[in-house]
């Protein structure tokens, strides 16, 4: 019998981790990502934040620099497959109330795309319409510079990632 961690076990110790101002930006140790694979995605609503109806999301555009053996560095960002397979996206999802913004850009980013790395400033808002319900959502994109890609993480049976050069 597996190990299996909830998603509230998942918010208490191992998230914290990663947005620990003590812990080197650079330092994910291997227990810990083998440990990302067994944590389930956050789900449900009920902790969703909402503002005047309009649902709130967060997510990432993840990106690297790719040295292509010159003194130029080619820009590469990760896109991710949609949930039903069909188109690429960046990773997005629901800002819940007990965490920041930027702490569930990244937790969205891990759990949807796999990889760690430091969010940097807010770029900007968009609203969308749901495809799922007569909602509208309000969402923030933010920039996050990839330190590390896992091997293990949570919704990697359901996703694939792919590097596109910019």
């Amino acid at each position: 019998m597996g190990l299996f961690l909830s998603r509230n076990l998942a918010c208490k110790f191992i998230y914290p981790f990663l947005f620990s101002n003590k812990v080197s930006k650079d330092l994910f140790p291997k227990q810990l990502e083998n440990m990302m694979s067994l944590v389930s995605p956050r789900t449900g609503r009920h902790l969703q934040r909402y503002d005047k109806g309009c649902r709130q999301v967060v997510g990432c555009i993840p990106y690297r620099y790719k040295n292509n053996g010159t003194q130029d560095k080619e820009l590469e960002v990760l896109v991710i497959s949609a949930q039903k397979g069909h188109g690429m996206q960046f990773p997005k999802g629901g800002w819940e109330t007990d965490e920041s913004m930027e702490q569930a850009a990244l937790r969205e980013t891990i759990e949807e795309a796999g990889v760690v790395g430091s969010v940097e400033g807010k770029l900007g808002k968009w609203y969308y319409k749901s495809k799922r319900q007569p909602i509208m959502h309000e969402g923030y994109m933010f920039p996050l510079l990839v330190k590390k890609e896992l091997d293990n993480w949570p919704e990697m049976n359901t996703r694939k990632r792919r590097w596109v050069s910019v």
